[in-house]
């Protein structure tokens, strides 16, 4: 089997599980450390010829990350595709398990049996805190509905006040950001790389938190240790 992932977090969960089937991944795909494959360009826009020079069996995608036409293309080529979209925690250890499986391994590996123990095991919040959710700025573009973060943060006592949006990412104005009067900003450091010194101060008098993004919007073996780490950080204004 030869697999090219377009999603770094399902690349990692790949070269944890077979790393001898990981022919080629994207110049995104950063863990695990030290990942020695073939690159192919970004998740956006990968570059298809490279990943046909590869000969693979099997493809990556996720709807969010990539394009439909590129999934396109590469099943008019020929190609096998395997597109994941989880909206909640509980989908993305499902679609994980369903990719282990599409592997051909038998049973399941280490970190996902963790990844699975780790939120099943997190306690029920006795308190939600309403949070804004940027995840971008220049313009602010903030989580909305039905978003694997949203679901992870809500298991974490954390209640996004855009999550009844119509759109999953909204570019609501500061001015609307500040005027919802959230109890809470969460700044993930991906895809935007938020800091102390560049979020906090568009929300005066509204306490900050700096959070790990692959942690919170990566579904594959860093679900293990996302609850923990992510508590830890959200308790932890700058």
């Amino acid at each position: 089997m030869r697999v090219v992932s377009l999603v770094p977090s399902l690349t990692e969960a790949v070269a944890l599980t077979r790393p001898e089937v990981l022919v080629g991944a994207t110049d995104w795909c950063s863990h695990p450390d030290g990942l020695d494959v073939a690159r192919v360009g970004g998740s956006k826009y990968p570059d298809l010829d490279r990943v046909l020079a590869l000969r693979p069996d099997l493809v990556l995608l996720n709807e969010e990350e990539n394009r439909r036409a590129d999934a396109a293309a590469l099943q008019a080529a020929g190609v096998p595709v395997r597109v994941t979209f989880p909206r909640t925690v509980p989908e993305a250890l499902t679609q994980l398990g369903e990719l282990v499986a599409a592997l051909g391994v038998t049973g399941e590996p280490d970190w996902l049996r963790a990844a699975r123990r780790a939120w099943a095991d997190l306690p029920a919040p006795t308190a939600r805190r309403a949070a804004v959710v940027p995840v971008w700025r220049r313009p602010w573009v903030v989580l909305g509905r039905d978003t694997f973060a949203g679901d992870a943060l809500h298991r974490l006592g954390v209640a996004n006040q855009w999550a009844d949006h119509a759109e999953r990412y909204p570019r609501p104005s500061l001015d609307e950001l500040r005027g919802r009067r959230p109890d809470l900003v969460v700044l993930p450091d991906e895809p935007y790389r938020f800091t102390a010194d560049d979020g906090p101060e568009a929300f005066p008098g509204v306490p900050a938190v700096l959070v790990s993004g692959r942690h919170l919007t990566w579904y594959g073996p860093s679900l293990a240790e996302a609850p923990a780490l992510l508590a830890a950080q959200l308790a932890r204004p700058v």
